[in-house]
């Protein structure tokens, strides 16, 4: 199983295979986050999980849209304020699951510089400063800082 504790409520992850499941769970993992286009293990998409899929390309021709992080995010804080884990997934758990995991990091008060580099520290196989992943995230910080001023 391929996954990387963020902070204490947070996990990056490759694509989890239905085996993972019960490891997962004893994360205390209640909401997964898939950005891929392959259909989930259907263990994850009952209670006591709740998937939110947010289908995105790696890809430097296609952004990772700005509106499918701050769907994330909005999915992701509740959970995380009611102490609960969330994993983020790509096929690798190398760019678009990063992408997603920083904008949460970000939504939880995290600057886009310090949420990198905790990513980064936490996951070596991450990959937050690829150019097309570091516009992105650090465009979500804009956006999100901007939308969500106290």
């Amino acid at each position: 199983m391929d996954v990387s504790q963020i902070t204490n409520q947070l996990y990056i992850a490759a694509h989890p295979k239905a085996g993972h499941a019960d490891a997962i769970l004893a994360m205390n993992v209640r909401l997964i986050l898939n950005m891929i286009f392959f259909r989930p293990a259907d263990v994850y998409r009952h209670s006591p999980f709740q998937m939110l899929t947010l289908r995105t390309f790696d890809s430097i021709f296609l952004p990772i849209p700005i509106n499918k992080l701050i769907r994330g995010v909005e999915a992701a804080l509740p959970v995380l304020e009611s102490g609960k884990g969330v994993l983020v997934y790509c096929r690798e758990g190398r760019h678009r699951s990063v992408a997603m995991a920083a904008s949460v990091l970000i939504g939880s008060g995290f600057s886009a510089d310090e949420a990198m580099e905790k990513i980064k520290s936490k996951r070596t196989k991450a990959d937050p400063y690829a150019w097309h992943i570091q516009r992105r995230i650090r465009k979500f910080e804009q956006v999100w800082t901007t939308d969500h001023q106290a």
